[in-house]
């Protein structure tokens, strides 16, 4: 079926962790594509008496959100599943079994409707969802990806064109959050738990590692910053009152607010400083005047508030998402589909046997 490229009208369906999206997304020439309407579930509160994601519940509650948020998302959109000209899933990297929900929906529309599928991949979009912003960025630029599983910097000069130029030897930055989040005994999602908590803290109380700070490349390491949080917790405890008994949930709540607020925003501060002077770093390192900071870690407010301090005294540009969209969702993952098509970067496929790539890294796209 002929269709403009660079018009076309794609639904995007991502599924690859705990939150369900669906957006439409219309091409607009060789402009950036604009969103029709979107739709998202979060399960963050049916995971929550786990402490985390449990990814059979998380597939299971897919299969029953995404056709539904699919028809909202037309509904509001004013458009039907028959003029939809390509429909893009997140083919990975992420939970198999959550993929493949995404996949399997995608091509089994594809295929009743004799439209063709293009598989996503999920860091992508997050890259490019800034470009659905009120002030969406210009290629080349230096992109600082920040999630519960990824911490990278990329040094990107279009649509697919993108040179991997430092990223995590051990826990991302989101995991940093929120296993020391979980150290202090505070509720799933932790990492923001930990950040709200941190508002009322001192971020000088505790003197907490900037692992690989000072290490002369672009990488990171946030494990040993998980490990100081849990012995200074321990430290706590055993000066506080009662019996230590480990830096566990109960024990760690019996610590005065001011204490708990005091070593969460001391966390907090190693890990933003850590960001910051790295993507510092990576601008100096290419040149560039332009940073884009996408992933869910960059909805926190203090690395917007340091990292738009520090790039305004260099005179750099710095792009985020709009807050809505530093999650995963739809809108990010249909927007990249269209973007790759304007680009010529990617051909859709009317063949409907899919796989998934649950461990895809981005410099390999």
């Amino acid at each position: 079926m002929k269709y403009d490229q660079t018009a076309a009208l794609v639904l995007g369906i991502e599924s690859s962790c705990d939150e369900t999206g669906v957006a439409l997304v219309q091409g607009i020439g060789h402009g950036v594509p604009a969103l029709l309407a979107h739709a998202l579930h979060s399960q963050i509160v049916m995971h929550q008496p786990y402490g985390g994601v449990v990814p059979e519940l998380a597939s299971r509650d897919h299969i029953r959100r995404v056709l539904p948020l699919a028809q909202r998302v037309l509904q509001e959109a004013k458009r039907t599943l028959p003029q939809v000209d390509v429909v893009a899933y997140t083919r990975g990297p992420g939970l198999a079994g959550a993929l493949l929900v995404g996949a399997g929906v995608a091509c089994a529309l594809g295929a009743a409707l004799g439209k063709p599928v293009m598989g996503v991949h999920h860091l992508e979009g997050h890259l490019l969802s800034p470009f659905l912003s009120a002030d969406p960025p210009e290629f080349p630029f230096v992109a600082l990806l920040v999630s519960g599983g990824h911490t990278q910097l990329m040094r990107v000069d279009g649509v697919g064109r993108y040179v991997l130029l430092g990223e995590t030897i051990d826990d991302a930055a989101g995991e940093a959050f929120d296993k020391s989040a979980k150290l202090m005994g505070l509720p799933y999602p932790g990492g923001a738990a930990l950040s709200t908590l941190a508002e009322n803290g001192n971020p000088k109380a505790y003197k907490l590692p900037r692992p690989l700070l000072h290490s002369g490349d672009l990488d990171f390491s946030f494990a040993g910053l998980k490990t100081a949080v849990m012995v200074q917790a321990k430290r706590l405890l055993q000066a506080g009152p009662g019996p230590a008994v480990g830096a566990g949930a109960l024990a760690f709540a019996d610590l005065d607010p001011t204490t708990q607020a005091d070593l969460a925003a001391s966390t907090e501060a190693a890990i933003v400083e850590v960001l910051v002077l790295k993507s510092l770093a990576a601008i100096r390192h290419t040149g560039l005047r332009r940073l884009v900071v996408a992933g869910g870690v960059g909805a926190n407010r203090l690395l917007r508030e340091d990292l738009n301090r520090a790039c305004d005294k260099m005179g750099i540009r710095v792009h985020y998402p709009e807050l809505h969209l530093c999650t995963d969702n739809g809108a990010m993952i249909a927007l990249a589909a269209a973007m790759r098509l304007q680009a010529g970067q990617q051909q859709p496929s009317m063949a409907y046997a899919f796989d998934v790539k649950p461990r895809w890294p981005l410099d390999q796209l």
